[in-house]
């Protein structure tokens, strides 16, 4: 389980936030409020991008605190996939597994896991030439392949058809459940949280509540 328990964060001149929240593994968090409201600080503390003045974060009673960004064990997916776009399919997704793999068994799991996300037959396709959701598709592959326990979703649908984001919304819960991921997903559209969340915290005056 993904515990923060009182995670506070100021910014100078502001009034601190303060954050508790559980994520079970399996699930989806949903996190909503308005703009400003400090969603994105929230995904910036859990992720290790800011340094909490006070508070509790662990997985599974392992604390993450001391961790830099690029230790705990943390992928995040945002609004924008974030593919380098003249890059294959497999290229970008093979962004996340780690260097010391033979280049045989790299590519067996790059396949693999375009597979798993309905991507085969994709490897070589230039990311330029691949559909919003496509690319999303890849994003996820590439989490697949980093093997972190938390996701993080900062409005990852914003951009895509509600066809495409009905389908992406189903891959996410697929795989959240398959994979035992703590995923945290940060949205303003009601129709993802329904479909998607076990739980919902909103963000009230720098403080998460139960919705």
């Amino acid at each position: 389980m993904l515990v923060a328990d009182k995670l506070q964060f100021a910014y100078p001149g502001a009034s601190p936030y303060s954050f508790s929240l559980l994520a079970h593994p399996g699930t989806v968090t949903a996190i909503s409020g308005a703009s400003g409201s400090g969603k994105s600080t929230l995904l910036d503390l859990l992720a290790g991008f800011l340094a909490p003045g006070a508070g509790r974060l662990a997985l599974d009673d392992v604390n993450l605190l001391p961790l830099p960004p690029e230790r705990r064990p943390v992928s995040l997916l945002l609004q924008s996939d974030n593919l380098f776009e003249h890059l294959s399919a497999a290229d970008n997704a093979e962004l996340g597994l780690a260097r010391d793999l033979p280049r045989q068994e790299r590519r067996a799991k790059v396949a693999e896991a375009l597979a798993q996300v309905g991507l085969a037959g994709f490897e070589a396709k230039p990311a330029s030439m691949l559909s919003g959701g496509q690319k999303q598709r890849v994003a996820l592959a590439r989490t697949l392949l980093r093997d972190r326990a938390v996701l993080l979703l900062d409005e990852p649908f914003s951009a895509l058809d509600d066809e495409t984001r009905g389908t992406i919304r189903n891959l996410v819960a697929d795989l959240t459940a398959q994979q035992r991921w703590h995923t945290i997903l940060v949205s303003h559209h009601g129709d993802d949280i329904a479909a998607l969340a076990t739980s919902h915290y909103r963000l009230e005056a720098g403080r998460l509540q139960r919705a």
